[in-house]
């Protein structure tokens, strides 16, 4: 008996290893057919991860602490201050560093909450239809009516001066309305597919149905409007930092754009003050955008490129020659 015990946990334990190989070949077989023929993705994807480890080990490789004054006003970049100080002489490297750690924290928590509520009304009003389509369409348009940036101008301007956490609430409260309208036509258009006919059939409940049955097919727009999504939340929130209607105390990318444009930074010839953070704004921006495209590029036949586009017409021309076509 101790014999078969023992010899059932050794298949066991063997068996374990080869599923977590098999595992990790899928993944890195998805990898691999995502970054492979895909510039986009590769160059995109190297950007935001420089940008991602520059902001999580920001206490690290920061080398001044970023609301100490450090150093003269306005020193240009050296050996000690790579990137220069400000007007108030804080270290603008460690500001740039510490600052993506704010600004991505307000941008994906808007992103997330933003294509939460947009997944939830989209698919809710695309499968269920009738009644519920008419009053989730009926809300959607009245949130797309209203103009968001200046409405966000507008509500931060009466809350006074907010902090990251009601900047983070009101851009994920008013950009989920474009994804939902996106993600309501695609189920609508899948909704009547044989697959979700037979699962209704099988008496599969709709809960099942949307959380099985739909959402796979949406990954793609969704990850695609969540990336955009967080682009639009990090320029709002370096807008609304410029002009002065976010938390000026508080090292954000927005906050460093505020306050040289306050000491005008670039008339006195401290453009480094201005220069870091908008460039990091626009490399995390840029590499988001490109990962959105090269997803577009996997994801929809008309737009894939490289290596994709070649095997295609490979495939096309042995189909023609066949038929007789060539």
């Amino acid at each position: 008996m101790s014999k078969l015990i023992e010899s059932y946990d050794n298949s066991m334990q063997v068996q374990k290893p080869n599923k977590f190989v098999k595992k990790s070949k899928e993944i890195l077989s998805t990898l691999h057919a995502f970054f492979h023929g895909n510039p986009p993705a590769i160059i995109g994807s190297l950007l935001i991860s420089i940008v991602l480890i520059g902001a999580l080990m920001a206490p690290v490789l920061a080398s001044h602490d970023p609301n100490k004054r450090v150093a003269r006003p306005h020193v240009a970049p050296n050996a000690e201050h790579v990137l220069g100080t400000t007007r108030s002489g804080r270290d603008v490297y460690s500001q740039v560093l510490h600052g993506a750690r704010k600004s991505l924290a307000v941008a994906l928590s808007a992103g997330i909450i933003a294509m939460t509520l947009a997944v939830a009304v989209g698919v809710t009003s695309g499968y269920m239809g009738g009644k519920v389509d008419e009053w989730l369409n009926f809300v959607t348009n009245v949130f797309l009516v209203f103009p968001q940036l200046p409405l966000l101008i507008v509500l931060a301007a009466f809350l006074g001066q907010v902090g990251s956490m009601v900047i983070t609430i009101l851009l994920g409260v008013t950009s989920w309305p474009w994804g939902a309208r996106v993600i309501r036509s695609q189920t609508m258009a899948i909704r009547n597919k044989e697959y979700i006919i037979s699962a209704e059939v099988m008496g599969e409940s709709k809960i099942r149905i949307i959380l099985v049955e739909i959402l796979p097919n949406l990954i793609s727009i969704v990850f695609g409007g969540f990336l955009g999504t967080v682009i639009y939340a990090m320029g709002s929130e370096a807008g609304l930092g410029i002009l002065g209607l976010g938390d000026a105390t508080e090292v954000s990318w927005g906050s460093m754009l505020y306050w040289a444009q306050t000491s005008s930074s670039l008339y006195t010839g401290a453009w480094w003050e201005m220069i870091v953070p908008a460039t990091a704004l626009a490399i995390t921006g840029g590499s988001l955008a490109l990962i959105n495209m090269s997803i577009d590029q996997v994801s929809n036949p008309k737009l894939k490129t490289g290596p994709h586009m070649k095997l295609w017409k490979k495939l096309k021309r042995e189909a023609d020659q066949r038929r007789g076509l060539l």
